[in-house]
């Protein structure tokens, strides 16, 4: 019972507030529908924070997701060992240099006043959450060798059985605790994606092609 609550319900649910929860808030409150950048408050620690953060984790998540849409390719890249042990490299620099840039992006917020202000509640579930997986990801890369082979044999097959609608737990169910709370935070993050900042990530602001230029005018009272 409880591998069918966090294994199928949890993750349809979750899927679900994404889909129809992104759907909503993009329509009744659009403007919200962005990153909200702290750029303009602080910008010098968010350059060596935000940077490697991105590096770090946007090829990271690609291959997750090559992983579950192009599972023979990957199979097919992992079967010769020369490979693998190249790949199991490239995620383990790839998983560091994410955690180091989350790691910077918390600290920031937590020691420039200005930004602490403008940090909603949601905003720190977020960070948590944000460090929380890549933490779990590093784990499994340095301790649960040659994960770029069975999670081929175990988390994709369940995303496909879940994906056909004919969902099955035993092969993520059974495995190691560290990487099954891996699989149910990413869950928690997706069910949450519509309700954080998150959402800016399926924005495409193509209008910027055609929009004309906005006019900032800094207004700054003189000093006498």
């Amino acid at each position: 019972m409880i591998d069918t609550l966090l294994f199928i319900v949890f993750p349809y649910l979750a899927v679900f507030l994404a889909v129809f929860g992104g759907l909503a808030r993009y329509f009744v409150n659009r403007f919200s529908y962005s990153s909200l950048s702290s750029e303009l408050v602080e910008h010098r620690v968010l350059f060596w924070g935000a940077v490697p953060w991105h590096y770090g984790v946007v090829p990271v998540l690609l291959i997750h997701v090559a992983g579950f849409a192009i599972p023979g390719l990957m199979e097919l890249i992992h079967a010769v060992d020369t490979r693998l042990y190249i790949v199991e490299l490239i995620g383990k620099f790839l998983a560091i240099l994410a955690f180091s840039g989350i790691i910077v992006l918390i600290l920031r917020r937590v020691t420039h006043s200005r930004l602490r202000v403008l940090t909603t509640p949601m905003d720190w579930v977020l960070l948590a959450l944000l460090f929380y997986q890549i933490f779990l990801g590093l784990w499994v890369s340095l301790f649960y060798r040659w994960g770029a082979v069975w999670f081929l044999q175990t988390v994709t097959v369940w995303v496909q059985s879940l994906a056909t609608f004919h969902p099955e737990t035993i092969t993520v169910s059974t495995l190691p605790l560290i990487p099954r709370l891996h699989v149910l935070n990413a869950t928690l993050l997706i069910a949450l994606f519509p309700f954080t900042r998150l959402v800016h990530l399926v924005t495409f602001p193509i209008t910027y092609l055609w929009r004309r230029f906005q006019v900032v005018v800094w207004h700054r009272r003189l000093a006498h």
